[in-house]
């Protein structure tokens, strides 16, 4: 019988894609250890694995991957929610299914399974990926939510979005983001901090598990669903692609906010601020 293979590093990922013959269902669960849903679908996905026996070459391929440890695959996937599955065959993706239904993640590998076996292994190029949703219920933002379902709103949205308001203005820049610079709790808020420290950015940041409220209604009130953001003079810059983007297209992006610039009384003078 099949089982699955936690995969940890990117060198190990590629290695795997690597070894893998054109024909064989690659099967890729993406993961995070605080969403619950994700237990169970690792339970749905060790029963269904063993379900596919071990052939030479390979039929299938199953492997697990921490989402936010293994960032730039989640990116290379467009991972967005935890569960998450991929399946692949011969480079190309099939479908993807957001959530933890287990009907719809057994009908989809099943389905590509078998077509292995009507030579659609050489189709793939002809055939538009599709893409199964679920209810939020059943899936959980990779870089923005934790374990549990939602609170419900204490406060209305406009006490909400005022407080966002003074937030996100208090200081020149502002990263809200998954754990704090010392310790990031995502992939992602980690090279954001990576980035902003080899700028010497002062920025102030808010970690977004310390606080629901903010978590869901920066969400809403930026018109962005998932962190890390990074705000500059209240105004949203984006997450981490966005950054990344602005900084190849202007090196001197982040240069008013440096720390240098600020002790040379040349740009804003703000300290770090946690919350």
């Amino acid at each position: 019988m099949s089982s699955i293979k936690e995969i940890t590093s990117p060198s190990d990922f590629s290695a795997h894609v690597a070894s893998l013959p054109p024909t064989t269902l690659f099967v890729i669960s993406f993961h995070a250890p605080w969403a619950a849903p994700c237990a169970q679908m690792a339970t749905v996905l060790s029963t269904l694995a063993s379900e596919y026996p071990v052939t030479e070459p390979p039929t299938t391929s199953w492997v697990s991957l921490n989402a936010e440890d293994l960032s730039d695959v989640s990116e290379e996937y467009n991972v967005t929610a935890v569960p998450f599955l991929v399946l692949v065959r011969n480079g190309q993706t099939l479908e993807t299914v957001s959530g933890s239904s287990a009907v719809k993640v057994r009908a989809a590998i099943e389905k590509h399974a078998a077509a292995a076996g009507d030579g659609a292994a050489t189709k793939t190029t002809e055939t538009a990926p599709t893409t199964t949703t679920t209810t939020p219920s059943d899936a959980a933002p990779a870089a923005a939510t934790e374990n549990g379902t939602d609170k419900e709103e204490e406060t209305s949205k406009e006490d909400i979005f005022k407080r966002l308001a003074n937030l996100v203005k208090a200081a020149p820049v502002m990263l809200f983001m998954k754990g704090s610079p010392s310790e990031p709790k995502c992939g992602f808020s980690r090279q954001m901090v990576a980035i902003l420290r080899d700028n010497a950015v002062k920025y102030g940041f808010f970690n977004i598990l310390a606080d629901d409220e903010v978590r869901q209604g920066l969400k809403e009130y930026a018109d962005w669903p998932t962190y890390p953001q990074l705000w500059v003079d209240g105004e949203l810059v984006g997450g981490l692609d966005i950054v990344k983007e602005e900084i190849e297209g202007n090196p001197e992006f982040l240069a008013p906010y440096s720390v240098n610039l600020a002790a040379e009384g040349l740009g804003p003078d703000t300290a770090t601020t946690t919350a």
